[in-house]
């Protein structure tokens, strides 16, 4: 079965911190060889790309979270992890893992159905 599925996702004061987690399986695990990364979609607003990591370990950040968060894969397993810390209350949305051959078109991937965070002031 192709699946992509997050956890970790959960309610946290301001200034707290969070991980998630993302697993892939079928061809969604073949095609997270070359790029996973996280989108966030706000209440009412469109899903916007937080972070991406490529085969080459290169990472991307969204210049919101730029110095407070950090996505990382373990090579071993292939789990994708996004480390958040000092979260915001503009930080609260649903986090959707994705997994695709490129970090340019990241949209197009294999999608999880996403984790929820919610910061709390």
């Amino acid at each position: 079965e192709d699946q992509v599925m997050e956890s970790g996702g959960g309610s946290v004061q301001a200034g707290g911190s969070l991980t998630l987690s993302c697993v892939a399986s079928g061809s969604a695990h073949s095609t997270s060889t070359y790029c996973m990364g996280w989108y966030s979609q706000a209440p009412g607003k469109g899903r916007e790309r937080v972070a991406a990591i490529n085969s080459h370990g290169s990472t991307m950040y969204g210049d919101s979270v730029k110095g407070r968060f950090t996505i990382s894969k373990d090579k071993a397993n292939g789990t994708l992890y996004l480390q958040m810390n000092s979260l915001k209350p503009e930080d609260t949305g649903m986090y959707y893992c994705v997994a695709g051959p490129y970090c340019d078109d990241l949209r197009r991937g294999y999608w999880g159905q996403g984790t929820q965070v919610a910061v709390t002031s």
